[in-house]
């Protein structure tokens, strides 16, 4: 037929995932959309590792160290090892067992590599573990607050029950989570995870003492509740003191472990990992890890973390005798580098006498990526904006983190991925801001 016209379908948003419309999943655009739009803007928003120079024959390096492992400790023969690097590879992983001895070295964690699930990064981890643990809606997921949005977003994503436990000076408070355990099971509802980051948690930097997380253990055994342990900073504290991985402490299999090597080795890989040596009883059949089953859900997602991908972090592995820590050696002091810069710089810009009548403060944290500041003015999305565009810093408004409202007056600062000579600037900038946004 000549002339005729079809109509354009248009969909409407509330036809689609409630989720899309959550204010939630339009943070990270809009961080992204402001630092394109004022490129000369200095940014402490981004918590990503630092650029270091790039050269792809080191990463090719990587690829033929472990193509040499296959071939000559594995035994296989070339093109054996070529359609391990260039097929579809096994569900879980190639790397599992470099894996498990890498976090055995670094970390005391004792864990058979048939508990290791390799994952497309740690993002994947989460979604995995909440598609298979939080089996309806009388299940809830238990988080701190503030909190990283990746994991509030997964929960959104699949639905998910969330409910927070406020996080005090120490991290989160054990009994304060028994309490709302209590309090969730009194009204019907099963408390089935609660996700934390006991190392220089994301946002707040804080990180947990060693008798809190002991405490946290015994209260998880006693209520009978899993922790979704995340440990992206691990390696970065200021100094050399060394706290134990609530997964090394864990003796009861109440630790599901997500691990990353985007801070340790280098982001574009996108390689991360479960550890979730759990047992999983079926009615019949014998028993089964709980990585088994989280592979059962990975394969209708993304089949397999890219062999490729695994062959370059594997390849880093061996050149380093699994041993990150080692490695990481100036990764450790560039990071401590920038954060002392920062708190430098916050001093200097903002001096003592005139903090507390000024409205403005903050928690230097024990190490990590990340620091939090009070200021005198709601740290919103508009006021990020005029930074943006009258004083060229940016920041990230704590906001975005209090899954139920909160942080109206913080923002979130970070230096780990800014040149150490733009960080005094930024700051000189974020305090012209704090004037011409302070009352009165």
């Amino acid at each position: 037929m000549t002339g005729s016209t079809v109509a354009t379908p248009v969909l409407e948003l509330a036809d689609l995932h409630a989720s899309l419309s959550d204010p939630l999943l339009d943070t990270m655009n809009f961080l992204n959309e402001i630092a394109n739009r004022f490129p000369d803007a200095i940014s402490f928003a981004p918590g990503r590792p630092y650029d270091q120079p790039f050269d792809a024959a080191v990463v090719a390096g990587y690829l033929q160290r472990y193509e040499r492992h296959l071939e000559q400790d594995r035994g296989l023969s070339h093109q054996q090892a070529g359609s391990l690097l260039f097929q579809y590879g096994r569900t879980k992983g190639q790397i599992h067992d470099l894996v498990a001895t890498t976090i055995g070295n670094d970390d005391g964690i004792e864990a058979s590599p048939e508990a290791v699930l390799v994952t497309v990064g740690a993002q994947e981890g989460m979604l995995l573990v909440l598609r298979a643990l939080i089996r309806d809606q009388r299940d809830v997921l238990l988080v701190g607050s503030p909190c990283y949005l990746g994991i509030t977003g997964a929960a959104r994503l699949l639905d998910a029950p969330v409910e927070v436990v406020p996080e005090g000076d120490a991290g989160l408070d054990p009994e304060a989570v028994r309490e709302r355990v209590h309090r969730l099971r009194a009204a019907g509802r099963r408390p089935r995870l609660l996700y934390l980051i006991p190392d220089f948690a994301n946002p707040s930097g804080i990180r947990m003492p060693l008798v809190t997380r002991e405490r946290l253990l015994r209260m998880a055994a006693e209520e009978e509740l899993l922790l979704l342990e995340d440990n992206p900073y691990g390696f970065f504290a200021r100094d050399d003191t060394d706290l134990p991985v609530l997964k090394r402490l864990d003796r009861d299999r109440r630790v599901i472990y997500l691990g990353t090597f985007a801070k340790t080795c280098f982001p574009g890989a996108r390689v991360g990992y479960v550890v979730a040596d759990q047992l999983v009883r079926a009615a019949s059949g014998p028993d089964r890890l709980l990585a088994d089953e989280l592979a059962k859900l990975k394969s209708m997602t993304t089949v397999n973390t890219s062999p490729l991908s695994q062959a370059a972090i594997g390849g880093m592995l061996l050149a380093h005798r699994c041993r990150l820590r080692e490695s990481n050696q100036d990764r450790i002091a560039a990071y401590r580098d920038r954060l002392e810069r920062l708190v430098a710089a916050l001093e200097r810009h903002f001096p003592a006498g005139t903090r507390d009548r000024s409205g403005v403060g903050w928690r230097v944290p024990d190490g990590g990526f990340f620091l939090v500041m009070q200021v005198p003015f709601d740290a919103d999305e508009a006021a990020l904006a005029r930074s943006a565009r009258e004083h060229r810093v940016l920041w990230t408004p704590m906001s975005y983190f209090y899954p139920t409202g909160g942080g109206r007056r913080q923002l979130r600062l970070s230096a780990s991925y800014l040149p150490v000579d733009q960080i005094d600037e930024g700051v000189r900038r974020l305090a012209g801001l704090v004037r011409a946004l302070a009352p009165g």
